[in-house]
């Protein structure tokens, strides 16, 4: 019986392309046993299970939701990701699994505070010695080393490289695979902490992996506009009729747009591609919202005060792991936690940088005013 139900879960293999990952290519970095689930099935519930998966609903995407909850969180992005990301796969014969175990998992190394948050940590983490912070590497971290209390959880190597290799703000008209193994990925991976440049250029293993980075792009470039307009910075009718004309002129004819644009130059092919007039409106429609969005997220105080913050909370968790202040949180409520080997494998810099880019926005501001409170007294 058990033999007849995993063959019912394999059967999608049979009508995917043939430039698609099938779930017998699936490769793991430990051993695993078997279910009656097939192996990118498996990932997608390690994922959507995990710890930091759960905080995605309290983390800032561009705005906070603060007065507004009709603001988009990194939860509601991930989901729209996903539900684009799947949409395309399926009309161009593609594992949808792998594409929502990646989809799913692609931020979840994510910061509290979004993109100025990652840079308060990146440049911490290079005055701290623990080379680049970078969100995608670090939702890799996540589940390879920190997730499961310390122990990491086993997901394949093409969710974990679909996840690496997702940043889209590194936008191209076309997208192939890049071949890889086991060492190849993590001498990326490990690079990626010391070269801005490997990480610039990232390419995933698979086409899977491809359709995922270009729809997180399809994801926030008109979703934010509407997060924009919310907050009275921005509307549909200020965007460039150039752009507009191309695109559409509001969020759901730019989503439709681009999929059926990249389903149309890429069905039956062994890459990703977008045509050169709805990829050249791409690359106008982020410089449009750079420019009338995302640095008027936060004015220049708020940037510096948020900085502020970071160094407040990381340093004071540094302090109380060097002096082996065990009442602290930092032992209290996350390595009390975690396993042995966790402890013992990283340095205290790396603890707490994990720790806290984990926070939501909530948690983060708890312990920074308490902390700013014991530093007043």
């Amino acid at each position: 019986m058990y033999d007849e139900i995993y063959k019912n879960m394999q059967k999608h293999d049979e009508n995917l392309s043939k430039y698609a990952t099938l779930d017998k290519e699936a490769i793991y970095l430990k051993e695993y046993d078997n279910d009656i689930r097939t192996p990118f099935f498996r990932d997608i519930d390690k994922i959507i299970y995990s710890l930091s998966y759960i905080r995605y609903m309290d983390k800032t995407q561009v705005f906070s939701k603060k007065n507004n909850d009709h603001i988009q969180t990194r939860m509601i992005h991930v989901q729209y990701v996903s539900k684009i990301a799947r949409t395309i796969g399926r009309a161009l014969g593609l594992n949808e699994d792998l594409i929502e175990a990646a989809a799913l998992g692609h931020d979840l190394g994510h910061t509290p505070f979004g993109h100025e948050g990652e840079r308060a940590l990146n440049k911490i983490s290079q005055e701290l010695g623990e080379g680049y912070f970078m969100h995608n590497i670090n939702s890799v971290r996540l589940l390879m080393n920190v997730e499961n209390y310390g122990n990491g959880q086993n997901i394949s190597l093409q969710v974990l490289d679909a996840i690496m290799c997702h940043n889209g703000e590194m936008v191209s008209n076309e997208y192939y695979p890049k071949k890889k193994d086991i060492s190849s990925f993590k001498e990326e991976y490990n690079a990626s902490y010391h070269s801005t440049e490997v990480a610039k250029f990232l390419r995933p293993m698979t086409l899977e992996g491809c359709v995922v980075r270009l729809s997180d792009i399809i994801a926030y470039i008109g979703r934010d506009i509407e997060d924009g307009i919310r907050k009275n910075l921005v509307s549909f009718e200020d965007i460039p009729k150039d752009i507009t004309k191309v695109l559409g002129k509001n969020n759901s004819e730019i989503v439709n747009t681009i999929i059926c644009d990249i389903i149309q130059n890429s069905i039956g092919k062994p890459y990703i591609k977008l045509s050169d007039e709805v990829f050249n409106a791409i690359i106008s429609l982020k410089k449009f919202n750079y420019e009338n969005i995302y640095i008027k997220s936060l004015t220049r105080n708020e940037k510096e005060k948020l900085e502020q913050m970071f160094r407040t909370v990381v340093y004071g968790f540094l302090d109380d792991l060097k002096n082996h202040n065990e009442e602290s949180i930092i032992f209290t409520s996350y390595l009390s936690k975690m396993s042995k080997d966790y402890y013992k494998s990283n340095t205290y810099e790396r603890i707490v940088l994990d720790y806290v880019s984990g926070m939501t926005d909530d948690y983060f501001m708890e312990q920074y005013n308490k902390m700013n409170i014991k530093n007043e007294n």
